[in-house]
């Protein structure tokens, strides 16, 4: 009986030695200390914090952090973060120490520190503020007044970007139509990472009435390239070709095009659009080098052809690829028309359109007349016959009484020398 005891327990202390071998769910480490919050350039936020005070020796520091809403998580050993954001709204951000990289891990206490928008009245801030990077080489910004201001109201704009030593104000500031606008120069540097970082931008007032606005562009999108140049137009076999020149400060491959071709006898308005233009084909006249080519099929040569052609930043070598460039100066190719005869034509139509129209109120006239003769009035003879007397009926009414009387005295003057004869 002693030995089965034994046994039963030597099995429940390895049972128990068994349970006290298995890893300890890791302990929360204390929060982060020292939180705070600055502003860099214009749009750049810092968080910085202190390590926890009392955290575990054998434990490799970690932090978890993330925006509002759980944006953004990031787990790193830097007691630090930075973020560009357009400081429009309030943006918080929480951090929590750990010990491993591992997002299952629970964090400690989270510590939250937020920065506030500028202050002011919200509807006094400028909206509608957008940025376009003009052909690599300067940048527009327009905006509209808020509704809260007073239309004299002088803006000033600043921007600034990470080749920048400092905060530049820019300085031609004009008006088109409704809308504000500001350029400055911003040429495109050989760094290969110039293109990754942004424009940060604040628009304002000088006395400081309204909310300041922020804008961040990223410069790898907003690009309008400049449009290109038509350089020749050929006809070969059925067929038109083109070639134009790239506008500067772009690489073929990250440009699509669009080519519109006007036939003035058809009146078709044909848009073709390119993605991949190349010189390879021997049908090419000139100097090709540096030239883009595209062959529009099924032209007429005997007609007037128009060619006008606009470009675009695509996907390969930028984030946006919506805003087109202007269309380029036309070009044209084709027999034109006689404009002489165009000119006589149109002079002649209207003379000949003129005499039909007098003919043809002359004839329909005397047509009229003879289908539709006029209908003498009854009461108006029989009115002249047994009415009143006009003047001239009256005339020789008159005519007549005298007449008879000239009669009558003749015929008595012959009857008394007839009886005067008789007599003797």
């Amino acid at each position: 009986m002693e030995r089965p005891a034994r046994l039963c327990g030597l099995w429940v202390l390895l049972l128990y030695a068994g349970r006290g071998g298995v890893a300890a769910p890791a302990e929360s480490q204390p929060p982060v200390t020292n939180l705070s919050v600055s502003v860099e350039n214009l749009c750049t936020i810092i968080w910085t914090w202190n390590p926890p005070e009392g955290a575990s020796p054998n434990c490799s520091l970690k932090y978890f952090s993330h925006f509002g809403n759980k944006q953004d998580k990031k787990i790193a050993p830097e007691t630090h973060r930075s973020k560009e954001v357009p400081l429009n709204e309030r943006i918080c951000l929480q951090v929590g120490s750990q010990c491993s990289t591992n997002e299952s891990e629970k964090p400690s206490i989270l510590v939250e520190k937020c920065i506030s928008p500028p202050e002011g009245d919200p509807e006094s801030a400028v909206t509608d503020l957008q940025c376009i990077w003009h052909n690599l080489r300067y940048m527009k910004c327009t905006w509209l007044p808020g509704r809260n201001t007073s239309p004299d109201t002088n803006y000033t704009l600043y921007y600034w970007h990470n080749s920048l030593g400092k905060i530049l104000q820019c300085e031609n500031i004009y008006r088109e139509g409704q809308h504000i606008a500001c350029s400055f120069n911003l040429t495109k540097v050989k760094d290969s990472s110039f293109e990754q970082h942004s424009v940060q931008v604040m628009v304002k007032d000088n006395a400081g009435k309204i909310r300041p606005s922020f804008n961040i562009v990223p410069l790898t999108s907003h690009v309008k390239p400049d449009p290109p140049h038509i350089k020749n137009l050929s006809f070969q076999n059925g067929d038109l070709y083109v070639q134009w020149t790239n506008p500067q400060n772009f690489q073929s491959k990250c440009l699509s095009y669009e080519v519109e071709v006007n036939n003035s006898h058809a009146e078709t308005h044909d848009i073709f659009y390119v993605e991949e233009a190349k010189c390879q084909n021997t049908e090419f006249e000139g100097n090709l080098e540096g030239t883009i080519c595209f062959m529009v099929p099924g032209v007429l040569p005997d007609t007037l052809n128009t060619v006008r052609i606009r470009v675009k930043t695509n996907k390969l070598c930028y984030e946006d690829d919506k805003l087109w460039s202007n269309w380029s100066q036309a070009m044209s190719i084709g027999q034109k028309a006689n404009q002489t005869f165009y000119i006589t034509t149109l002079l002649i139509i209207p003379v000949i359109v003129a005499a039909a129209v007098i003919v043809l109120l002359l004839y329909l006239k005397r047509l009229k007349i003879i289908i539709f003769p006029p209908i003498p009035d009854p009461g108006k003879i029989f009115k002249e016959m047994f009415g009143d007397q006009n003047d001239d009926t009256l005339h020789w009414k008159k005519y007549d009484i005298y007449e008879k009387q000239t009669k009558e005295e003749t015929d008595s003057v012959v009857l008394i020398e007839s009886l005067k004869r008789a007599s003797q």
